[in-house]
């Protein structure tokens, strides 16, 4: 949630931080603002210009100066936690003399006790929000050295930050902290910049340093130094960025979002691409970090994730219980970490994350290793906190994903589960006979998305008639009840409209009684076993008058001739038709949303990385 940026060097740092936050908009988007040192002409330099609005970032832009001077500053997109979102609530935040600022990402949880005691000491509070705090408190500690008054006020926290502070007596100088919120260091020629994301950097910098927790940077444009909340010097690792700008631009596209929908093809082949092993019909998968003989001791798989990555666990313990004949199960981070949850022996744990700093991800991560639990990172941001903590893992390489909704990055998941359920099943029963097929139908499905993506208009047409319904059921069986739950939730997050999703044979059980002319209902139709059942659940929808939207193999006439609406989908095997389900009920989603008239890469109370509880 929320997006800092902060840069120092010789250009005009207005211009770079507002280009920096529209960056970072997908992180959060109810307010912006920017902190950059007044004209020296005007007031020696001694105070701060602050300009925040609420509202995008267009709406900032439009109230910043062009001419705006100052070579150094810092600024904030946000996600409303505390507080309404108003110009005040906006960051940054400055303390009573207005010569200290600072932006943060977090909660701060022990906030009231604070300002209590720094209105007591004086400190006049303009805003509701938990991080005016950390302003005043910098101030109540500055003795003419803000890297030393930001240490000191943070061992009065408590809760999780991303802080980027500045001083109007040190022009220059951005004094950056961490704890559970992620900050980037970019090193540049002659200039430093911060931000909560790499995206912010790239215009300038593919040098980066990635800060953990607990440690303190303080940049100059030409020198920075790390170390500990205890002033303790931290030696930093500088990677490299390897994202292109452009994958970061539009590309023709009128929305991030179709663009990454129809980046597919590519990102699954990037995901695959060097990890198949056609020689030993294995998954070459050298991140896991663990030798055979672990590998195949393992009698369990817990699947740890929140949102679309759950969803994408829950297609990934399915098939590793039906592929590689080992129990698995998909855990809601959010509750397995307060669940006090028993760490069972040849357990092995996924953390699956897009951004890689998914909150209750990590906290439930860390959960598991205080106790001894092995823990695998699938996350698509190198350097990100869970790929980095977790004890090996699965970069999904589906390059950057700016729209808030995932689409691109779940397909890319799912990749990465298909190679390990392989990896995993040939160190047991798979054959390797079985394991050349498995890999000759995987390397197929780039292939498969592609012609899937090729129903656009159809589908479009198809949206365009649905987009005026109120409430949807998306209803699929085995490996397609998750791919049901996606589509159900892509459907929420972009065009507000209510769908939910639904196991098929589960209908009978209470949700019958929503049908009506008035609710659709999409099916996924396997082509397996299960394909008769659903179709009988189909009928079941169709006596009682509720129309039907209906995804299945090309060339099926029976599901054709019971559904008002039929999608059909390239044939593959029955364990990959999540691939070619997912897209076109990504597009269904986007196109009621764009028919509706929606902010479809940035939806309303959304942000894209979910760094706060």
């Amino acid at each position: 949630m929320c997006g800092i940026v902060g840069y120092t060097g010789p250009r005009q740092a207005s211009r770079i931080l507002v280009e920096g936050l529209k960056r970072l908009e997908y992180r959060g988007y109810d307010s912006a603002g920017i902190a950059v040192p007044k004209d020296a002409t005007q007031d020696e330099g001694k105070t701060l210009v602050v300009i925040k609005k609420k509202g995008k970032i267009a709406e900032l832009r439009k109230a910043v100066p062009k001419d705006l001077p100052g070579n150094f500053g810092i600024g904030h997109t946000r996600w409303a936690t505390h507080g309404g979102v108003t110009d005040a609530n906006a960051h940054p935040h400055v303390d009573s003399s207005g010569k200290i600022a600072i932006v943060h990402n977090g909660i701060i949880e022990n906030y009231i006790p604070l300002k209590e005691m720094l209105e007591k000491e004086g400190a006049i509070f303009r805003s509701e929000t938990d991080s005016e705090v950390i302003a005043h408190l910098v101030a109540y500690h500055y003795d003419g050295d803000l890297e030393t008054a930001l240490k000191a006020a943070l061992r009065h926290l408590k809760g999780t930050y991303g802080i980027a502070a500045v001083h109007a007596d040190e022009p220059g100088r951005i004094v950056g902290a961490r704890n559970g919120s992620p900050l980037v260091l970019g090193v540049g020629d002659g200039e430093m910049l911060l931000a909560s994301d790499v995206t912010a950097l790239l215009t300038y910098t593919t040098s980066v340093v990635y800060l953990n927790d607990g440690e303190v940077v303080s940049m100059t444009p030409t020198e920075f130094r790390i170390s500990d909340r205890d002033d303790r010097a931290v030696d930093p690792e500088i990677d490299l960025v390897t994202w292109k700008l452009d994958a970061i631009e539009k590309g023709g596209f009128s929305t991030y979002m179709e663009k990454e929908i129809f980046e597919q093809p590519e990102s699954i082949e990037r995901a695959l691409t060097g990890r198949m092993d056609f020689e030993y019909c294995s998954a070459k998968l050298g991140g896991l970090d663990m030798s055979k003989k672990e590998l195949h001791a393992i009698e369990r798989i817990r699947v740890i994730a929140a949102g679309t990555s759950w969803h994408a666990g829950l297609v990934g313990c399915q098939l590793m219980e039906s592929v590689a004949r080992l129990p698995g199960q998909a855990e809601l981070a959010s509750e397995l970490r307060y669940r006090n949850p028993v760490v069972e022996p040849n357990s092995l744990y996924i953390a699956a994350s897009q951004s890689g700093e998914t909150a209750d991800t990590l906290y439930a991560m860390r959960e598991i290793q205080r106790r001894g639990g092995s823990v695998l990172g699938i996350c698509n941001v190198v350097g990100s906190t869970i790929a980095r903590e977790s004890d090996g893992g699965i970069y999904v390489h589906s390059g950057p994903e700016i729209a808030v909704a995932s689409t691109k990055a779940f397909t890319s998941q799912l990749a990465a589960f298909y190679l390990l359920t392989l990896s995993l099943a040939r160190l047991h029963d798979m054959s390797h006979h079985e394991g050349e097929r498995f890999l000759t139908d995987l390397k197929a499905i780039p292939a498969a998305v592609r012609r899937s993506l090729l129903l656009r208009d159809s589908i479009q047409e198809i949206a365009k008639r649905y987009a005026r319904f109120g409430d949807f059921l998306f209803l699929g069986r085995g490996l397609l009840y998750p791919i049901a739950l996606e589509g159900a939730l892509k459907l929420k997050e972009i065009s507000y409209i209510h769908a939910e999703g639904y196991a098929s044979g589960e209908i009978k059980h209470g949700p019958i009684a929503l049908i009506s002319p008035d609710t659709p209902s999409v099916f996924l139709v396997p082509n397996d076993h299960l394909r008769e059942k659903t179709i009988s659940n189909m009928k079941e929808i169709k006596a009682r008058g509720g129309p039907i939207i209906a995804l299945a193999e090309e060339g099926d006439e029976l599901v054709a001739s019971i559904a008002d609406d039929y999608i059909p989908l390239p044939k593959v095997d029955t364990r990959f038709q999540p691939f070619v389900m997912m897209p076109p009920l990504q597009l269904f989603a986007y196109f009621c949303a764009l028919e509706l008239g929606r902010d479809i890469d940035q939806p309303r109370n959304l942000a894209k990385s979910v760094t706060v509880e």
